[in-house]
């Protein structure tokens, strides 16, 4: 009987360290969770803004305007209207237009190279061509 009694005793004891052992790792890893997260918070806060890719839209115009890019018939119809007009020209985005009075521009490069912006109005007329960089 006292062999079994320090057998069980032993077992309780392996027991109890394990179950100790095994709090205080949990515990550990919350804390080291924690430190991470705050961590990669403060990265996220000092890393620099991401470079936008300029095939995406998002230009801000002077009134605080964020050009999105269009979709649908409205994509397709500005588009024909640019094509229309700049001979030979690839439109590269068609988008609101946040800098004139036109409501929607497309940006084409032209055969030779050039860039230019294409202003179309709510009819989809061209309303003007002009060097990239060039709105009114």
């Amino acid at each position: 009987m006292p062999a079994l009694r320090n057998k069980l005793t032993v077992l309780a004891a392996i027991g109890a360290a394990a179950l100790g052992g095994s709090a205080i790792a949990n515990a550990a890893t919350s804390s080291n969770s924690t430190s991470t997260t705050a961590g990669t918070a403060a990265q996220t806060q000092q890393a620099p803004p991401q470079q936008r890719d300029p095939s995406m839209g998002g230009h801000v115009g002077a009134n605080g305007e964020v050009e999105k890019l269009l979709t649908g018939d409205t994509a397709a119809k500005v588009k024909a209207a640019a094509e229309a007009k700049v001979s030979g020209g690839t439109v590269e985005r068609v988008e609101n237009d946040a800098d004139s009075s036109s409501p929607y521009e497309a940006h084409v490069t032209k055969a030779d190279g050039s860039e230019v912006v294409v202003l179309v109005d709510s009819n989809f007329n061209v309303t003007a061509v002009n060097a990239m960089g060039g709105h009114p």
